[in-house]
């Protein structure tokens, strides 16, 4: 009776730290606040197929209570048979024929949505003037990092995807390295990126929810991929047509920036020395996808995280940059650079916080 208490005890606790670790994670990570067409879509398939299976569980729970409640065995007659149903016709075809129903009922929404989110004929086509219909993304993943090049747009960057609201964007998915998995979960998606082939889907963002998280959503890696797995994380910046039109203006016509202080003089030369070999500092798509093996840090000034996952100053920067291996495990920059003293790590931050974009 003890032991039987221990094990129940210990299966409550682990059921309470259960429900109280549902409630963690990172405001619009979870795939049940959709903020997009193709996230509603399917958080109503989702919804649909539960009601669905709710209602046969529901169904053979009564039909179970009833044959417990009316066939049980009563005082005085236990010898007594039921009426036999053994080989009834009617019967046979009421069961074959309501799960065939209720397949059918889930099946044709079902394909209907995937036929429709699978629909990417758009990518590629030109108006009148020649010019692309719909703003596609290529999307690079490496390890663990993610690139988003806009191929008709002339821009490639880094961690940060940034997109219009209430529009189609294309996404063309690649990998650099290993099978990797993009997902945006309030956006909807999980699709992944191979080596060897290129996957194609598109999502729209609501306005009204990029309103209510911030303009910012949270994307993952969805795929096991090595030690840093976890901390494959990029940021989306969903932005209404005009600011979006005003970032791809800025990103197309940013200047070499000039650092402001001596500080950041120096750390512009240490980066000429030791980093620029792997990071590009230009917006432009000039470097062909196999030459880009380290982050663009054009905007790094700009973003909204350090490596993914940190928070944007200048001491979690020197944290990374002192030590990647420590907070990536894996990642291809540990031991690509050489040691850097303090006063380094110092000019070398300050001259990186200042990569901003800047308009002509």
């Amino acid at each position: 009776m003890k032991k039987w208490l221990q094990k129940w005890r210990l299966a409550s606790v682990f059921a309470i730290l259960a429900l109280v670790l549902s409630g963690c994670g990172e405001p619009f990570l979870s795939a049940l606040r959709p903020a997009g067409q193709v996230a509603q879509e399917q958080y109503d398939l989702i919804l649909f197929s539960l009601g669905i299976m709710m209602l046969v569980i529901v169904v053979v729970f009564v039909i179970w209570i009833i044959a417990l409640v009316k066939f049980r065995r009563k005082k005085g007659e236990e010898n007594k048979i039921p009426k036999q149903v053994e080989g009834s016709h009617v019967l046979e075809i009421i069961w074959t024929v309501i799960p065939i129903v209720l397949l059918l009922i889930l099946a044709v929404p079902t394909v209907a949505v995937t036929f429709s989110q699978g629909d990417v004929s758009a990518i590629g086509k030109k108006d009148e003037d020649g010019n692309p219909e719909a703003l596609v993304v290529n999307v690079r993943a490496h390890l663990y990092w993610w690139e988003f090049e806009y191929p008709d747009l002339g821009i490639v960057t880094s961690q940060d995807l940034v997109i219009p609201t209430e529009e189609k964007v294309y996404f063309q998915l690649k990998s650099a390295d290993i099978k990797h998995s993009f997902w945006i979960p309030p956006l909807g998606g999980k699709l992944d990126t191979n080596p060897d082939n290129i996957n194609k889907f598109w999502l729209v963002v609501d306005q009204d929810k990029a309103t209510e998280a911030g303009d910012v959503f949270y994307g993952k890696c969805a795929e096991l991929c090595g030690p840093s797995h976890w901390l494959m994380d990029f940021k989306v910046k969903a932005l209404p047509k005009a600011d979006f039109d005003q970032w791809v203006a800025g990103m197309q016509n940013a200047e070499k920036v000039q650092p402001s202080t001596d500080l950041a003089v120096k750390g512009e030369e240490i980066f000429n020395n030791s980093c620029i070999t792997c990071h590009a500092v230009g917006t432009d798509n000039a470097t062909p996808p196999e030459g880009r093996i380290a982050p663009n840090l054009a905007n790094f000034g700009e973003r909204e995280k350090i490596a993914g996952v940190l928070d944007h100053n200048e001491e979690e920067l020197k944290r990374w940059l002192k030590d990647p291996e420590s907070i990536k495990p894996g990642n291809k920059m540990t031991n690509t650079y050489p040691k850097l003293e303090e006063d380094e790590l110092d000019a070398l931050a300050a001259y990186l916080m200042e990569l901003k974009v800047h308009n002509k």
